[in-house]
């Protein structure tokens, strides 16, 4: 399986029609993204994720204009598309963090609104609201999972993900440059633990002075690291192993060794003297 993975600047000072714009000849200029499996972008890089006092402004249907754009390459360039995630506004009005899979043909063949919202040096689990359910699908007949940036530091989502049948898992992200050793202990532990090639798509660039951690990369369920991109936006290519994880799982029956031990009764508060 042949993945691109596409590091996106969101500059302070940049429209977000100038970006979809922009971004767009990026995409159609890359000729070896010919042959491309699977195009994965980063998280809200329409919108940009640090942008908090825009998000309503700038929040879109979920038929809006970055999955239009993701339609557009999936069927021209006749690949998959993960657009990385957008703000969906939806019926009621509230908010969303929402990531969708395109399949070559135009269809969403996978669609995941972010269950784990961030709170630190963030807004986004104040204006936005929490999905609901995991994020699966397939791409090219290979079951995947969706997650996004935070959803990193919550294995049971993953593992969540695992009993779902999923043995690819695409997470994007807008993570910090300050806590880079965590990303990469993160993408590196969820692939491991749970026996999954694990493809992760990060931002870059600076926004509303924090500055985006980049080193997107792809880790093999034995915790190879295939490719690690650097800082800078633009693609950075990979091939994997779709059949890996199964082949892993055999041979390295962890997920098979599980026990659900009896929880202990939780102990009363004493309250010291």
């Amino acid at each position: 399986m042949h993945i691109a993975l596409l590091q996106v600047a969101s500059p302070d000072d940049e429209s977000v029609g100038a970006r979809l714009g922009r971004v767009d000849r990026m995409v159609r200029s890359e000729q070896p993204l010919r042959g491309v499996d699977l195009l994965v972008l980063p998280e809200i890089w329409t919108a940009g994720y640090f942008s908090f006092d825009d998000y309503a402004q700038r929040a879109e249907p979920f038929n809006g204009p970055t999955l239009a754009a993701a339609r557009s390459w999936a069927i021209d360039l006749g690949m998959h598309v993960h657009l990385g995630s957008f703000v969906e506004a939806d019926t009621e009005d509230r908010l969303h963090n929402t990531s969708v899979v395109v399949g070559p043909d135009g269809s969403v063949s996978a669609s995941y609104r972010k269950v784990h919202l961030f709170g630190y040096g963030s807004r986004e689990s104040e204006l936005l609201s929490a999905g609901e359910t995991v994020g699966t699908g397939e791409i090219a007949g290979q079951p995947i999972g969706i997650t996004t940036c935070y959803d990193l530091r919550f294995p049971e989502l993953y593992r969540s993900l695992v009993d779902a049948g999923a043995e690819q898992v695409v997470v994007c992200a807008a993570w910090p440059a300050a806590r880079l050793d965590h990303w990469r202990l993160f993408t590196s532990a969820r692939a491991v633990e749970q026996q999954v090639n694990l493809i992760a798509c990060n931002a870059v660039g600076e926004q509303h002075g924090v500055a985006l951690g980049g080193h997107s990369r792809v880790v093999a369920p034995t915790g190879e690291v295939l490719v690690e991109a650097g800082t800078d936006e633009g693609f950075t290519h990979a091939r994997l192993d779709p059949d890996l994880p199964r082949r892993f799982r055999a041979e390295f029956p962890a997920l098979a060794d599980r026990r659900w031990p009896t929880l202990p009764t939780p102990l009363p508060f004493q309250e010291h003297a």
